[in-house]
């Protein structure tokens, strides 16, 4: 059988230009959180099926690479079912692992404990622009904090990374889900048909508001409840006066203590950034994991057509490993598509490090090559980057490609002598 020399269908190899971008915004990550008080952790890459299963991560529960039991434990002639072969599956996002990390270390965590979790995970969806099979995600949690301080927290934190990776005007885009329910309640919608009324929602920036009306209708809803619920949107602006009108629209289907949480969030969000970029209000906003259950939140940039982050509370899961109830919320960046967006912008990486090239001809004598890399040690001491190279034939273009690689300044050896 012949060995194969691509990747994996949906993953990749990762070049040296695109890895220099990486490890900069991993730096850039941890700085920028750390400064927010993020403390970073570690989870296994493979979790228990029964976690990864468990009707908490929404339609990414379809896309689990799933991992056969091992030695005398795989019994294939007598499997029912599919889950008498397999007992673990590779983690598809950053949340569930991090509920079972706090329910198995709660006891030696402070409280709101604020977590930082950076690493890869594994969906088998069908790769596209910006997305693959295997990739980076990165999380921040406050765990343990019930009140909006949490929210407001996260989406600073966030925001100023993205404006110190030279992003501007990007948007935050913002909701509840306590908000969503209320206007299906007020519309008439049965609560059982919620989830189905808010995936046809969310093709709202898709196929529009009439779009959404007749896949409404095809699912059997009232027309009565249809109109209503799409007026409601109509009069909504993207600011806090929209809170505030839906407020009044949904007066005895929604506690008015939410809406006023969303606006103080909005406003102080505003007030104090540090970034270029807008904060609105969008009831159109649904986020597709079943396990949010407060306010939830979308970073969008221009020029790029889907979301670059997202994230919401979710105070209910983490007691489905512990018994008790715990309040979380959580913002994770889209760190591939982030890194995507500086590779086709030629992004340059700061470094105050000059990059110096030693070129040495072949056949140099042993005492002179000791002394060109004891030359090399000294630089690097004194903070210069030096990569010692024997000199090609093609000298002009080796400069050429180490020139493309960031390098400045070249010094060459030869037997005789420097020139």
């Amino acid at each position: 059988m012949a060995m194969k020399k691509k990747p994996v269908t949906g993953m990749k190899d990762i070049t040296p230009r695109e890895m220099e971008i990486r490890d900069y915004v991993i730096r850039m990550i941890k700085d920028t959180y750390g400064t927010f008080g993020f403390s970073s952790i570690e989870t296994p890459c493979v979790e228990h099926i029964e976690n990864l299963s468990s009707k908490q991560g929404g339609e990414n529960e379809k896309l689990i690479f799933k991992i056969l039991k091992r030695g005398e434990k795989l019994k294939i002639d007598t499997a029912e079912t599919e889950m008498d072969l397999v007992d673990g599956g590779l983690r598809y996002d950053l949340t569930v692992p991090l509920s079972r990390y706090y329910a198995n270390n709660a006891n030696n965590l402070p409280s709101p404990f604020k977590a930082l979790q950076m690493g890869n995970v594994w969906r088998a969806d069908r790769p596209q622009r910006g997305r693959y099979r295997q990739f980076m995600q990165c999380d921040i949690d406050i765990l343990g904090e019930p009140t909006i301080l949490a929210e407001i927290e996260l989406i600073l934190a966030t925001s100023t990374l993205v404006g110190k990776l030279d992003f501007e005007n990007f948007t935050i885009r913002i909701n509840d889900r306590r908000i969503l329910k209320a206007m299906a309640a007020c519309s008439g919608f049965p609560e059982e048909s919620y989830d189905t009324v808010f995936i046809v929602l969310d093709k709202m920036d898709k196929i529009g508001k009439e779009g959404v009306a007749e896949e409404l209708e095809k699912e059997g809803f009232a027309k009565d409840s249809i109109d209503k619920y799409l007026s409601l949107f109509e009069e909504v602006t993207e600011d806090v006066n929209g809170v505030r009108r839906l407020k009044e629209l949904l007066e005895g289907f929604l506690d008015q203590k939410i809406a006023e949480e969303l606006e103080t969030i909005i406003q102080s969000v505003d007030t104090v950034k540090t970034a270029k970029f807008q904060i609105v209000f969008d009831p159109t906003l649904v986020r597709g994991m079943s396990y949010y259950t407060g306010p939830i939140f979308e970073i969008s940039i221009d020029g790029f057509g889907g979301s670059v982050g997202g994230g919401g509370r979710y105070d209910e899961m983490i007691g489905k490993f512990t018994g008790q109830k715990t309040c979380a919320c959580g913002f994770s960046i889209g760190f591939e598509r982030i890194v995507m967006l500086l590779l086709e912008r030629d992004y340059q990486v700061p470094s105050n490090a000059g990059k110096k090239a030693y070129l040495i001809e072949k056949n140099m004598p042993g005492d002179k090559l000791a002394a060109i890399f004891k030359e090399a040690a000294e630089e690097r001491k004194n903070g210069s980057i030096v990569s010692v190279n024997m000199m090609k034939k093609n000298k002009k273009f080796q400069k050429e490609q180490m020139t493309a690689e960031g390098y400045t300044e070249f010094k060459e050896f030869f037997c005789d002598g420097i020139k």
